[in-house]
């Protein structure tokens, strides 16, 4: 088989609106016929772009099941291009998830869980939503394949590190991150550089991190989406505002990022697990 060495991907910094799933969808709409226009070939939302953040007891009306008429538009909108959104998914009376939609193909591929739901600060989501169990690791096209984290994913390394021993060749990090939601001593814009900087090196992994921009509420999104190289380098930065940004990987840079810095292959798993089974 026969792999292609570049892959261009883009990350949509949008707005929802809160709880208003149609005029959120029209955005989507508008957001993937440009990014196909520019000939992408994978597209990240931010997490819950569908819903927005804030919900609350809304949860209940904006939730939809995995087989949603509005998804499924999505997904023929897409065509071949592989396109991560975020909803709320409606598993049964009551139970929900904060979770994405990966679209490609013309239909609905599969649907990733948030596994990390944060109750602290101004984050309430472990009283909204059901926590996932599961990690996602999809081909993207030949020689290429994604694996999606949903924002407080990414500051538990030990999932970070369970997702990308798969060695998927892209990491996708839909995100919802608001100016001072931890705390007034906690920057969000700062620390999510050096959190996405770490990992992208250290795993020789690019990857498209898309946060939201504006205002929801008390609360402002800062924005910041960008798209990382496998070397923690910046290919992308979104500017303040809704915008599309895009970049061009490149396969044969991940392969030579991996093979000076062999964490993949050093990772040792039966030594890791051993330890960590006096903590449990």
């Amino acid at each position: 088989m026969h792999y292609q060495d570049h892959l261009r991907v883009g990350a949509a910094q949008i707005n929802a609106s809160l709880g208003d799933v149609d005029a959120n969808l029209e955005r989507h709409l508008a957001f993937i016929a440009d990014a196909r226009r520019k000939g992408l070939e994978l597209l990240v939302f931010p997490e819950l772009s569908l819903t927005g953040y804030g919900l609350g007891n809304r949860v209940i009306d904006v939730a939809c099941p995995a087989h949603d008429p509005r998804l499924a538009e999505l997904a023929r909108a897409a065509g071949e291009m592989q396109v991560v959104v975020g909803f709320v998914e409606e598993a049964s009376p009551g139970e929900y998830y904060n979770a994405l939609a990966i679209l490609q193909h013309g239909k609905l591929q599969a649907v990733h869980r948030k596994l990390n739901l944060p109750t602290y600060g101004g984050l309430e989501e472990g009283k909204l939503f059901t926590h996932g169990s599961e990690l996602t690791h999809l081909p993207v096209c030949p020689g290429w394949s994604a694996t999606s984290l949903i924002c407080a994913d990414l500051w538990n390394p030990g999932l970070v590190h369970a997702a990308l021993l798969a060695r998927p060749t892209v990491l996708c990090a839909p995100i919802n991150s608001a100016s001072g939601i931890v705390s007034d001593d906690f920057s969000n814009e700062q620390n999510w550089a050096v959190n996405l900087q770490f990992y992208a090196m250290t795993y020789g992994t690019p990857v498209i991190m898309a946060n939201r921009f504006g205002p929801e509420g008390n609360s402002h999104f800062w924005g910041g989406s960008r798209i990382l190289g496998p070397r923690g380098d910046t290919l992308a930065l979104a500017e303040d505002g809704e915008t599309l940004i895009e970049a061009q990987l490149s396969r044969t840079a991940i392969a030579r990022a991996r093979f000076e810095l062999p964490t993949h292959r050093d990772a040792d798993t039966p030594l890791v697990r051993e330890l960590m089974e006096g903590y449990r």
